[in-house]
């Protein structure tokens, strides 16, 4: 075994953990009480923790596919390995779409625009306008964590895969 096989396991947790816990912070931020939302900054640490978490999602996306080139091409497990990536390259796209328009609605040319065209939302968060989409963007890229969570333990657990033996 080498070192990316090594490396894949140890970074899985840190996407599903950031990725989980800043959608979580999200979610509060769009239906939570005003209170809660005024005493805590909820903007910045949501952002803050889905953009670790993209990183990290990325981080595990290259380790795993590097991984993955070392496995026999024509395994049993090969339909669950190609259903693990493709779910783990959706979330990769998904949040990193969520946090492309979060950025594109808190850039310099956004903000002179802001207040006229988004009821004066200052994030993308904040915009009453987008909490449809934003939730339904945040509900399925949880979802796609779970799935590749879910494939890569099958991988593991059931198939043994890249486990030391």
């Amino acid at each position: 075994m080498n070192f990316l096989t090594h490396l894949h396991p140890a970074v899985v947790h840190f996407p599903i953990a950031l990725l989980l816990l800043g959608s979580a912070v999200a979610f509060i931020n769009l239906y939570g009480p005003s209170r809660v939302r005024a005493r805590l900054d909820l903007l910045r640490t949501a952002w803050f923790l889905l953009g670790l978490g993209w990183l990290a999602a990325l981080a595990a996306v290259l380790s795993g596919l590097l991984a993955q080139s070392a496995l026999p091409p024509e395994a049993p497990y090969r339909s669950v390995l190609n259903w693990h990536i493709a779910t783990g390259l959706g979330q990769l796209v998904l949040f990193g779409f969520l946090l492309y328009r979060g950025w594109l609605f808190y850039g310099a040319k956004a903000s002179r625009q802001r207040a006229a065209k988004n009821n004066g939302a200052a994030d993308l968060l904040d915009d009453p306008t987008a909490h449809l989409w934003v939730t339904l963007v945040l509900l399925l890229g949880i979802a796609l964590v779970a799935a590749t969570g879910w494939n890569g333990g099958i991988l593991v657990y059931e198939w043994g895969v890249n486990v030391l033996r």
